[in-house]
């Protein structure tokens, strides 16, 4: 890859943010767009010759590769990627926050509801790059952002592959970090999405219990999860048992990401799920509860049709049959996944052609993070979109069709680009005057002034938010519209409380963007 003469003048190192054993991370300007970013400079060791360089820089171009595919909120995003001086140079979306192994060695472990949360938004991410046929490799605390906005991000994809490519790692060279390396990796099998969904739930241990799933000296950890004894945890409640059954020692028998995800979720909601124990043998009918403590009320996880590569559909009767048709659908996943790569085809659905249910589009966890009410409001439909209310608070989801189309989901997917951009000149400047009301909250009559738009990176091209404030100058109103495919969505939230600070509730209306951006790529 040649040296980019230009990168020095585009990207201007501002003070330098981390460093590690893969380099040293920078705040720099990007003086075209006029945006800071993360930059991150890959370190050479010393000495090395030229074969080695050449593959240091292949491996930073790897990662950008790999990562760049893959747009979830929950995945770091790679703007750009250079050779400049004689090294590599990855440019990221910059992240404020902190890492979740400074957060716990500071703050020491967190609740098992937060975890699971934080472990079901990481879980969608690495589906998300599952299904682009990537891996990540070395999920661990340090890898894992939690940023100042809510959002768990997984960062760090230098050692991320690509399902079917040539390794760039010798023969026998260990990759990853001790104690959150899968069994099977450390038995020098190359692993797959579970091993991820293994190195993820050693990662939530950590999260939740304040120490790793295994102590002692780097070999000595190495060795305990080579031999797959997992002390159980202490601390972790109902979410010990689906961290246990996770970190099963044989791959096929642990969850699959739907149902890992289903377990997560109804943690974070305060429900303790029923966890399917390991089969004792090959034959064996549908496992018993893993603990006497189950909620016999709880429904198992939906069936999701349709699974990308590297997934499979949820387990729900027989074991064997499960990993039967898991494997199945994921060799016949991947193979269509690559043929279409291959032949230039297009696997993504490139639009939207019949109404899309918005009030699917949050989970009650979700819905009860951004109101804060003990019991989440259901969701109602409302002009083709969906609103959840209390008495005070609401979020909206609210389609939005330009003035040649009848309906929102019949715009293409350019005619929903100009609307969206059209909307951001239309915001670009402060306004006042602006007649405002929400009955089932309590906001009638209103005359409010909004704020300028600002862009908003991560949910794609003309993304902007503004807040809608009282004319005395309290914020009650966060706005962010986004577009996914042809259907361009306002994410609203109001409140009337008194509590939520101006960026709280900035920060809720771009939590519910981000979700509902995400719910809707999954079904793309």
């Amino acid at each position: 890859m040649p040296d980019r003469e230009d990168f020095a003048a585009r990207y201007r190192l501002l003070r330098q943010l981390g460093s590690g054993g893969m380099g040293t991370v920078w705040l720099a300007r990007d003086e075209m767009l006029h945006r800071e970013v993360a930059v991150k400079e890959l370190t050479l060791p010393p000495g090395a010759d030229e074969s080695r360089r050449a593959d240091m820089v292949a491996r930073a171009v790897r990662e950008a590769q790999a990562t760049a595919q893959v747009r979830h909120p929950s995945v770091v995003a790679i703007h750009d990627v250079a050779a400049h001086d004689g090294k590599p140079w990855i440019v990221m979306e910059l992240l404020r926050g902190r890492t979740l192994a400074d957060v716990v060695e500071e703050h020491g472990p967190l609740p098992p509801r937060h975890v699971a949360a934080l472990g079901a938004q990481l879980l969608d991410g690495l589906a998300a790059a599952h299904a682009r046929g990537i891996q990540h490799r070395d999920v661990k605390p340090g890898n894992v952002f939690l940023t100042d906005t809510g959002r768990a991000v997984l960062t760090d994809f230098g050692i991320a592959k690509l399902t079917g490519e040539e390794t760039l790692t010798q023969t026998g060279l260990l990759i990853g970090s001790p104690g959150f390396i899968a069994p099977e990796r450390l038995d020098g099998e190359r692993g797959g999405p579970a091993s991820d969904l293994w190195s993820l739930a050693a990662t939530l241990y950590y999260a939740v219990e304040g120490v790793a799933a295994f102590d002692g000296e780097p070999m000595a950890r190495l060795s305990k999860a080579l031999a797959g004894k997992v002390t159980p945890p202490r601390l972790a409640g109902p979410l010990g048992p689906v961290l246990m059954a996770m970190m099963a020692r044989e791959p096929e028998r642990r969850p699959d990401a739907d149902t890992a995800r289903w377990m997560l979720t109804q943690v974070a909601e305060g429900h303790t799920p029923e966890v399917w124990a390991p089969p004792p043998a090959p034959d064996a009918r549908v496992p018993g509860p893993a603990h006497p403590g189950t909620d016999p009320g709880l429904s198992g996880p939906p069936h999701r049709p349709g699974t990308g590569p590297g997934e499979t559909a949820p387990r729900r009767s027989r074991f064997p049959l499960w990993i039967a048709l898991g494997v199945t659908a994921c060799v016949v996943a991947a193979a269509v996944w690559i043929t279409l790569t291959l032949t230039g085809g297009q696997a993504d659905k490139t639009a939207f052609t019949q109404p899309v249910d918005l009030c699917a589009l949050l989970t009650p966890a979700q819905v009860r993070e951004i109101t804060r009410a003990p019991q989440p409001p259901q969701g109602s439909p409302k002009d083709e979109g969906c609103t959840w209310t209390t008495a005070d608070t609401g979020i909206a989801l609210i389609p939005h069709a330009d003035g040649d189309t009848p309906q929102p989901w019949m715009m293409t997917p350019q005619a929903a680009q100009n609307l969206l951009v059209s909307q951001g000149r239309d915001h670009s400047q402060p306004g006042s005057g602006i007649p405002w009301e929400w009955e089932e909250i309590g906001m009638k009559d209103l005359t409010a002034v909004s704020t300028a738009g600002q862009p908003v990176q991560e949910l794609g091209e003309g993304a902007f938010t503004y807040d809608l404030k009282s004319e005395l100058g309290q914020t009650h109103t966060g706005v962010v519209h986004f577009r996914a495919l042809n259907l361009v969505i306002e994410a609203r939230y109001s409140t009337l409380s008194a509590k939520p600070t101006d960026a709280d509730i900035r920060n809720n209306a771009l939590k519910a963007a981000r979700w509902a951006e995400a719910a809707l790529r999954s079904r793309a």
